[in-house]
């Protein structure tokens, strides 16, 4: 994958950049970290050392043991200048955060650390990601840096709006969170470290809103979460990914085209309209397996018992097996509990006709649906693999590889 180069100046959301990292990471890029003196005051050396397997400067009169070089590459023979060989190997450098002084610094073109020597020596894509008091940032001396940057062609990535550091205090100023800071990094990145390119992948994620009434409506606890891991992971490897979210309240990731829908038939219709032409199916969505026959008008009134009468949905997922083509790969969910879950999830992908089931033991209150976290067992037609309690950034990954694995010619007919 790609060489990233992370440089860190000091404020408080620094912490951020340690997630960004292991993302990062985790993505498969080697990642390779320059500080200030005053980062180190927020954040420590060694918590990066840890995530990226590699040494972090601080100093451009420091040796680097690594000398240029970034994880997975073999060590030059020659001790290079330290600043000058890590910007020459990046593919990318995001200065995150870039605290006023440091954005000022590098608006001016100042070299007086490490963080800004590599940076000035630079001629991969450069980012820079502004995070301070909103006072600051509105500041017209910062709103000129920032502008200076722009002119010369420095991607600069606009601080968020909220909550900042300063108690009861919001505004401008928060570094947007490290999975969009990943992926605005890899939207720049070349070509050739996105081994996906060129391959059309459909995403659904979330859970259906059937309604009752006005009002009410039949619906589960899917967030989307794990849809939206999928697209995002599917984006960073180059797909062209397509978004369709059910009642999804989070921002979909960087790239990937999005369609909104609220019952299970809009969903199946937007599902269908879009399938012909993707290469890879992702059916994280939760559609409701039931829903009212009717549509009561208005909202109704709260007079003792109601009883209500459902009718099953369509089976979104077996409907769009049943008019695949030879070179599409399909991707369910199964959530289910008990004993013979696996057996349940191993039927449900056998009598769906699809490539690989992805089951999800709901019994676990600490892992699934609204969590950060979850465990799956990934099961296909020849082999089962579990997944340990991971992110579903990991679990993205893990299902994207498998996959892979399942797209290959000795696995499938056809290529992507």
């Amino acid at each position: 994958m790609a060489r990233i180069l992370l440089g860190v100046s000091g404020g408080i959301a620094a912490y951020k950049s340690l997630e960004l990292a292991r993302l990062a990471t985790l993505a498969g890029h080697g990642v390779r970290v320059v500080m200030t003196e005053a980062a180190g005051r927020f954040v420590g050396a060694a918590s990066f050392e840890g995530i990226t397997g590699a040494p972090v400067l601080t100093s451009e009169f420091e040796r680097d043991p690594l000398r240029g070089a970034f994880p997975g590459d073999p060590v030059p023979e020659h001790d290079p200048i330290g600043h000058l060989a890590l910007a020459a190997n990046c593919d990318a450098y995001l200065v995150a955060p870039a605290s006023a002084n440091t954005l000022a610094k590098l608006a001016t073109g100042m070299a007086d650390s490490m963080l800004t020597t590599s940076f000035l020596a630079c001629t991969a894509p450069r980012l820079v990601a502004p995070a301070m008091n909103d006072r600051m940032y509105a500041d017209a001396a910062t709103q000129a840096n920032v502008a200076a940057l722009c002119e010369r062609g420095i991607a600069v990535i606009e601080p968020d709006e909220g909550l900042l550091a300063s108690r009861g205090e919001k505004g401008r100023g928060r570094l947007p969170d490290p999975e969009r800071l990943l992926e605005r990094i890899e939207a720049v990145l070349p070509d050739g470290d996105r081994p996906w390119d060129g391959l059309r992948v459909l995403v659904t994620a979330g859970g259906t809103r059937e309604p009752i009434d006005t009002v009410r409506f039949i619906g589960n606890r899917s967030s989307g979460r794990m849809g939206l891991a999928l697209a995002a992971a599917a984006a960073r490897r180059g797909a062209e990914v397509t978004l369709i979210a059910a009642n999804v309240s989070l921002p979909e990731p960087a790239g990937v085209r999005r369609i909104d829908v609220e019952t299970a038939a809009e969903l199946a219709e937007a599902a269908r309209a879009e399938f012909s032409s993707s290469q890879v199916l992702l059916m994280a969505a939760a559609p409701a397996d039931f829903r009212p026959p009717a549509v009561e008008p208005g909202k109704l009134k709260r007079e003792g018992a109601l009883e209500l009468r459902l009718e099953p949905t369509e089976d979104i997922l077996a409907g769009l097996a049943a008019r695949r083509s030879p070179e599409q790969t399909i991707v369910g969910f199964a959530a289910e509990a008990g004993e013979s879950a696996r057996e349940r999830a191993r039927e449900k992908r056998d009598r769906k006709g699809i490539d690989l089931i992805v089951l999800n033991d709901v019994s676990d209150p600490a892992i699934g649906f609204e969590s950060e976290n979850n465990a799956v067992t990934l099961i296909d037609a020849e082999a089962e693999s579990e997944v340990p309690i991971s992110s579903k950034e990991e679990i993205a990954a893990a299902i994207l590889d498998r996959v892979d694995r399942l797209r290959q010619p000795s696995t499938r007919s056809g290529l992507y």
